[in-house]
């Protein structure tokens, strides 16, 4: 949720190869092909990108991120290149040339000048969002261009997911699930430290396949703050405990919220829990094409604003979800971009009380032609636990 995640190490990184069940060289392809018919519209005639998202959507490659560039080119027509250290090269896979002409060099080399040659005079230049810039100074003390950020034409790309993207986000949340399933009936929380609880938590996570797990948990007064990052406090009777956590399956990650109580709660936490379940029911009724998604987050905002606490809602109602935890698109008031079938995002609404509890109920929806549907369903009725 929000805009910052708390992370916790739980799983070591796992690159994708460059083609598995869902994912093939013909994605990329078509991927790429797609992008340079974008790069006509928006008159760009060289996308430049370093290791990231962006690069891992287009190539599957998952390139090394150091000191050393590696740098894909891609030219409005014709065959992408790819600069990369020399004895980085495996990590693109068997047969890289199927995607790109492959560009090597050896420490003691300028990879800029390689670079620089290869995207020539081409102007305007649209640079990926996660290109060091120590790489973009170099290449711009030798190319005179018009340099432009890349996202707004990767955005058109990566916010509408396939059915291969969204078979990986559902396989990823319907994980997540289970683990939850498992944790919320089986641990008691009482007396564990909050990273105590994470940890089994995001354990079961990594039991069933997913990896690069991150994870979020707030006790007590630390449930009201979002982004806690959790730590030693002991979770004890009377306390709201907020879980946020998830992790990737073939590169598409899940993103899941839910809030328990450790015995009887008050009064005010049971009327603030089913104002943002039912905030988060708005939020999906509201999820109709066409509409602005400003109009969705209005719409949960509106229930908790009803409610009295429209003060102590903190943030959007949700970000986009696919290889990144947050990217586009983002439903937040002021974005009036229309809703479109394959968007994919969190509908995260929350109530936060500084000093008393946070309460946070998140699903990862996916837009269709019919409206909106949950990727996750796991319980979200309010759990009283030991």
């Amino acid at each position: 949720m929000g805009t910052h995640r708390s992370v916790l190490p739980v799983s070591q990184e796992s690159d994708l190869p460059l083609s598995n069940s869902r994912f093939t060289v013909d994605t990329w392809q078509d991927r790429i092909s797609r992008a340079q018919e974008e790069m006509r519209k928006q008159q760009v005639r060289a996308l430049i990108l370093g290791p990231g998202a962006d690069l891992i959507y287009l190539t599957g490659f998952h390139a090394h991120v150091s000191e050393r560039m590696n740098l894909l080119v891609l030219p409005q027509e014709g065959k992408p290149a790819f600069v990369t250290p020399l004895f980085e090269a495996p990590l693109l896979g068997d047969d890289p040339s199927a995607l790109v002409d492959l560009h090597t060099w050896s420490d003691g080399e300028n990879p800029a000048t390689i670079a620089a040659g290869l995207i020539g005079d081409a102007n305007p230049i649209a640079v990926g969002d996660a290109l060091a810039s120590m790489f973009l100074i170099r290449l711009q003390s030798q190319i005179s261009a018009t340099w432009q950020e890349a996202s707004p034409l990767m955005r058109e790309l990566r916010m509408i997911k396939d059915d291969a993207e969204i078979s990986a986000l559902q396989e990823a949340a319907s994980k997540t699930d289970e683990a939850w399933a498992e944790f919320i009936d089986s641990v008691t929380l009482t007396d564990l430290t909050e990273l105590e609880a994470l940890k089994i938590l995001t354990d079961l996570t990594a039991k069933r396949g997913i990896v690069n797990i991150w994870g979020i948990c707030g006790s007590g007064p630390n449930s009201a703050s979002p982004h806690h990052n959790a730590g030693d406090r002991k979770i004890q009777p009377g306390d709201a405990v907020v879980f946020d956590w998830g992790g990737q399956i073939d590169g598409y990650f899940s993103d899941m919220t839910r809030t328990v109580h450790v015995g009887p709660p008050s009064e005010e936490f049971v009327t603030c829990y089913e104002t943002v379940l039912q905030a988060n029911q708005a939020a999906l009724d509201a999820m109709v094409p066409g509409t602005p998604l400003e109009q969705i987050d209005i719409a949960a905002r509106e229930v908790i604003e009803s409610a009295g606490y429209g003060e102590y809602f903190l943030h959007r109602l949700g970000h986009g979800l696919g290889l990144e935890v947050h990217e586009d698109p983002y439903v937040v008031r002021g974005n009036t971009l229309p809703l479109a079938p394959g968007m994919v995002f969190s509908d995260e609404p929350g109530i936060y009380l500084a000093g008393k509890f946070g309460i946070r109920i998140e699903d990862i929806v996916v837009a269709t032609p019919e409206g909106g549907r949950r990727l996750n369903h796991a319980d979200r009725t309010l759990r009283i636990v030991e």
